[in-house]
Parts: structure tokens; C-alpha cells; sequence
């Protein structure tokens, strides 16, 4: 569940607000459940006679009251986000207290009016304990949201520095390369030069200039991957071998930019080139239900990998689990004489 969304800030700083949105089912239903079990264990922790009847119109009560206090939340949200500081959260629970008074007082009328002598306190007290149970729980699971937010933020802040740190990564061994491959190729072949110039100059806008965390498309991600296949084509020659089929994944689904190029680096750098003979790097896709599966691959070198080779997969597999939750894996290990990387990205609506 995200619980947090942002804001800008002064100077454009990126503000988190942690505040729920009750309008997403998650906060809904965890405001259903406190409320049921309070009701519950307030059943259960009676003196007299247990009462089915009584409890039934109890949890129909407290149900009435998540729903009315759910709906007030999701309305007013974007008011109380205005507020400063910590005073949302304020704003919310006097908002709970304000929902929770006035049901009481109303609830207690309509028992006294249609004699159903469900409830046997006076309208005072009845509203005071009422008032006194949402504030303690009220406090206890705002806090926890609160507490929740503050951890996404500083997950997110993780995961952007990860970004950058792989971004900063790409730099300098394969600029060399690159520049290596362009010097060569400008007096034998000005085209190629020039069209290895705007591959890499495309291909480093998205390292070196992309600083936002927004989501770009499995349609943009691809053509980047194909930029750098063709400047690491002119570089390798008939070494490298390239084996692609994507033809049946959605060119717009929703893709962390910079997901899928650091992983065919690593297969063109630990499995093709240390092979004197060179080798061939296998791109597959399809579609999986509302997700898609793409596995990545390329043969394994005679000597073991460099230390250190794990730090892309690490970072990938740190950034879909924070862009997709539970759903998503990432896989990676040897299968026969081949290592194989499999990323399963759910839908959207996941």
C-alpha cells in the first residue's frame, strides 16, 4: 500500500506527505478491520450476558462509522494536505472525533425513539466512551501510517540515489569504448561514425540527464537497449550476436527508465566479450496476464565474473520490487552452459 504522496516544495524541493489516501482500498479496509475488532473485543469484555443481537447492531454501527469517517477522509484529504507540518494527521483525528460525536448522539436518539434498548448508558456517557475509544485507536493508526510513510520516503530516496549511483556506473568504461570505436570508424566510415555519435549521444540524455523517477515505456526502454546493441556491434563485430524476439510486448507499458539497458550490458560485458569467439545475447518477451516477462541471456564465460558484476542486478532487483511490490521477481542464475535473468513485471492495476 503507498501511503505517501508528494508535493513541491519550496525552492522545488520534493515534499512527502505521508497522510493516507482513504480513498484507495487498503486504507479502507484497514479502517473496517480496527473498527471490527474493536467492537469485538469490547463484545467480548462485557459483564452481562452476551448479546448476538446487540453485537450485530454493534458491528453494523462501527461498520457505518468506517464507511462515513472512510468517505469524510477521502474528500477532505486534499484540504487537510494543505496544512503544515505534522497538522494533516491533527486535522484527521479531530475530523474522527467530529464523525464519532455526532453518530453517537444520533445513534443514541434513534435507540431512545424506536425503544430498542440496545443501549443502556445515558446520551453522555455513551458519546464519551465512544469519543475516548476513537481517540486512542484513531491516534494509534494514524501514527502507524505515519510511521509507514516515513519509511516509503526513505525508500524512495534509496531507491533515486540507487538510480543515480547506476547512472553515474554507466560512465566511464563504456565512454572509453565508445570513443575508441568512433575515432576508429571516422576515416574509414564518416556514416557509421556519425550514426554511433547519435546513438551514444541519445543513449547518455537518458544516463546522464534523466533525474527524475517517472516512469518512461517498455517502447522507449527498447529503443535505448537497441542503441546501445548497435554502438557495442560496431565495437564487437561478428562477435557478437544479437537474437531478439519482442515482437508481442505492449510498447507502452509502464517501465523504471534505465531497467533493462544495465542488464544487457552485463551480458555483453561478462558474456561476450571476455569469449574470444564472441557469443550470442538472447532478448525474449511476451506477454504474462496484464504483466509481461522478459528474459535476458548470454553464454558464460570459461573464468569466473569480476567481483563486483552483481551491483546492476542488485540495484534492478531493488528498483522493481519498489515500482511493482510483491508481484514482481526478478530471477538470475546459470541454466546450462547459458546465465539467464528473468524479470516478471505485473500490470499496471497490480
Amino acid at each position: 500500500m503507498r501511503a505517501s504522496t508528494s508535493s513541491r516544495g519550496p525552492r522545488g524541493r520534493i515534499e512527502h506527505s505521508p497522510l493516507p489516501d482513504f480513498c484507495r482500498l487498503p486504507a479502507l479496509f484497514a479502517l473496517f478491520v480496527v473498527c471490527a475488532l474493536t467492537m469485538t473485543v469490547i463484545w467480548l469484555a462485557r459483564d452481562s450476558r452476551r448479546d448476538w443481537t446487540g453485537y450485530s447492531v454493534g458491528m453494523l454501527f462501527v461498520d457505518w462509522l468506517a464507511l462515513v469517517i472512510g468517505l469524510a477522509l477521502c474528500k477532505l484529504r486534499p484540504l487537510l494536505q494543505r496544512l503544515p507540518r505534522h497538522m494533516p494527521y491533527v486535522g484527521a483525528w479531530l475530523l474522527m472525533l467530529l464523525i464519532v460525536t455526532v453518530a453517537s448522539a444520533l445513534a443514541h436518539w434513534m435507540d431512545a425513539t424506536l425503544q430498542m434498548q440496545l443501549i443502556e448508558s445515558s446520551t453522555t456517557l455513551f458519546v464519551r466512551d465512544n469519543v475516548l475509544i476513537t481517540a486512542l485507536l484513531g491516534a494509534a493508526m494514524l501514527r502507524y501510517f505515519y510511521v509507514l510513510g516515513q519509511w516509503q520516503a526513505r525508500l524512495a530516496a534509496v531507491t533515486r540515489a540507487q538510480v543515480e549511483a547506476l547512472q553515474a556506473r554507466i560512465r566511464p568504461h563504456f565512454l572509453f569504448n565508445s570513443m575508441n570505436t568512433v575515432a576508429a570508424l571516422i576515416r574509414v566510415d564518416p556514416a557509421a561514425a556519425e550514426r554511433t555519435v547519435e546513438d551514444l549521444s541519445e543513449l547518455f540524455r537518458a544516463a546522464l540527464g534523466q533525474h527524475d523517477t517517472s516512469d518512461g515505456t517498455l517502447g522507449e526502454e527498447l529503443a535505448l537497449v537497441e542503441r546501445y546493441l548497435a554502438i557495442e556491434q560496431l565495437r564487437l563485430g561478428a562477435r557478437l550476436h544479437v537474437q531478439r524476439e519482442l515482437d508481442d510486448l505492449p510498447a507502452d507499458f509502464p517501465l523504471p527508465r534505465l531497467l533493462l539497458q544495465p542488464l544487457v550490458e552485463n551480458a555483453v560485458r561478462h558474456g561476450v566479450q571476455p569469449l574470444r569467439e564472441g557469443g550470442e545475447v538472447s532478448l525474449r518477451g511476451q506477454r504474462d496476464g496484464d504483466g509481461i516477462r522478459i528474459e535476458i541471456s548470454n553464454p558464460l564465460p570459461d573464468t569466473p565474473a569480476i567481483a563486483g558484476n552483481g551491483h546492476g542486478l542488485d540495484s534492478v532487483r531493488r528498483r522493481v520490487a519498489y515500482r511493482y511490490g510483491p508481484q514482481a521477481r526478478v530471477q538470475a542464475g546459470a541454466q546450462g552452459d547459458r546465465y539467464v535473468v528473468v524479470l516478471q513485471l505485473p500490470g499496471t492495476s497490480a
